[in-house]
């Protein structure tokens, strides 16, 4: 048995408790205990969990209760419910609810031990992500947006709305969150399904250039023009264009940009026919549009052009709830195109996602993934094999440079806190007491504020 795995053993009843923690320990494990359902979802929302033996019948909160609350934070974490009053219906009931295995008092040592083995030889994810497509398929295809988070919920329901009508969108958010995603949504979920869906990144295309990929240029207009080149906005016709960094245009840019959004025409660079066009246009960013309009960066006349409807985004810390069907989509994906057959994450891996801030977002995600699939010589992925590279700068950073890994990624002060938090806690050698006085905060708000960003 491997010495590793961390099981945790709920029962209010003291005795009970004890010995099953004495036998189970005997088995190789180790073991953790909780008086009450409350005190378990503590414990697993502090600490990583290889599984959960949980009595149902507790004074305070029932095993079903936590249940239901161990598994929406983490799908892939096995539960066992124990009982000494056992009847088909709460069989049933414990079952639905995403129990693994259910087991009657007084227990089987035997049987138990057997169930422990095979709910840690597998992990318990259930295809969530099926059943909710199936659930939203009668109000708009989702394509690949996956998400049951509250925060994801709103936006598919704005895109929902916003999708059949002809207005202008803008979608923000923070890089890597999936903004062109949800501009696919729209296009595939409206009137214009059946007409292009072009793309082009504002901020990957110099200023000399930008203007001939959106609008086209005549022949001989400039050095290199040899033909007639049709531009985006033309390409475009009929469908939906998407201006990817929109805000990384020049003030020039903008100005046609602007005419183009409200007479629909334009002429190419270096012509004179005017060329009308039926286009929708959505824009994103992950800029402050009105702070740069506030500096003189941005117009504001093109601003609320363009922010007819705005659509923000979530980044994948707001919605972690999503992280276990985001990671176990990515797993599918990667696993056909890498000919592995991968069955999972382990609760450990799935632990780790959990706790991770993800300034690279829904991307970093992904790219974690990938790496995962394809250097694991396992079938499942365990807690090493989903480390995020900037998880492993960090800790490879001596000192200081903690800080600087964490804010090139993202420069928010929220990231900066959170890097010196970690490099803190680090220094005093994870005794929050001592990096609470260090940071001259007090323990009480040192662990708020793990809580908040996800490090605990």
């Amino acid at each position: 048995m491997n010495a590793k795995n961390t099981l945790l053993v709920v029962d209010d009843d003291f005795a009970h408790r004890t010995m099953l923690k004495t036998l189970i320990a005997g088995w190789g494990y180790e073991v953790r205990e909780a008086d009450d359902g409350a005190a378990a979802l503590e414990a697993v929302l502090r600490d990583p969990f290889d599984l959960v033996l949980m009595d149902i019948r507790m004074v305070r909160v029932s095993g079903l209760e936590a249940l239901e609350e161990i598994r929406r934070y983490n799908p892939a974490l096995p539960v066992i419910l124990m009982t000494a009053y056992a009847s088909v219906e709460t069989a049933v009931e414990a079952l639905k609810k995403g129990a693994y295995d259910y087991l009657t008092k007084p227990l089987d040592f035997d049987e138990l031990r057997l169930a422990l083995e095979r709910a840690l030889e597998h992990t318990h994810l259930r295809e969530e992500n099926r059943m909710l497509r199936e659930s939203l398929g009668v109000r708009f295809d989702r394509g690949n947006l996956i998400g049951r988070s509250d925060a994801m919920t709103r936006l598919l329901d704005l895109v929902a709305q916003v999708a059949p009508s002809e207005a202008t969108a803008l979608v923000t958010g923070e890089s890597g969150t999936g903004k062109e995603m949800i501009a696919g949504a729209i296009h595939f979920n409206s009137p214009r399904k059946s007409g292009p869906f072009i793309r082009i990144n504002c901020a990957a295309i110099t200023e000399t250039l930008l203007e001939s990929e959106l609008f086209g240029h005549e022949k001989g207009s400039f050095t290199g023009a040899d033909r007639r080149k049709e531009g985006k906005f033309r390409q475009a016709d009929g469908g939906t264009i998407f201006l990817d960094e929109v805000s990384e245009m020049s003030l020039g840019m903008q100005v046609k940009l602007l005419r183009v959004l409200q007479e629909r025409e334009f002429t190419r660079v270096g012509g004179e026919e005017l060329i009308r066009v039926d286009v929708r246009v959505i824009a994103a960013t992950n800029r402050d549009l009105l702070r740069a309009v506030a500096e003189g960066r941005f117009r504001e006349d093109l601003f609320y052009r363009l922010n007819v409807v705005n659509l923000r985004v979530p980044a994948l810390r707001e919605r972690k709830e999503d992280i276990p069907l985001l990671a176990q989509h990515f797993l599918k994906i990667f696993a056909e195109r890498n000919r592995k057959a991968l069955k999972g994450f382990t609760p450990r891996a799935m632990d780790r996602l959990l706790r991770y801030p993800w300034p690279g977002n829904v991307r970093e995600l992904m790219n974690t993934v990938e790496r995962g699939v394809v250097l694991t010589r396992a079938d499942i992925l365990d807690e090493e094999d989903v480390a995020p590279v900037l998880e492993m700068e960090i800790q490879r950073a001596p000192g200081g440079q903690a800080v600087e890994a964490l804010a090139e990624a993202d420069t928010s002060l929220e990231a900066v806190e959170k890097a010196t938090i970690l490099k803190t806690l680090e220094e005093a050698g994870g005794n929050k007491s001592e990096a609470a006085r260090r940071l001259g905060i007090t323990r009480r708000t040192l662990h708020l504020k793990l809580k908040r960003y996800g490090l605990m």
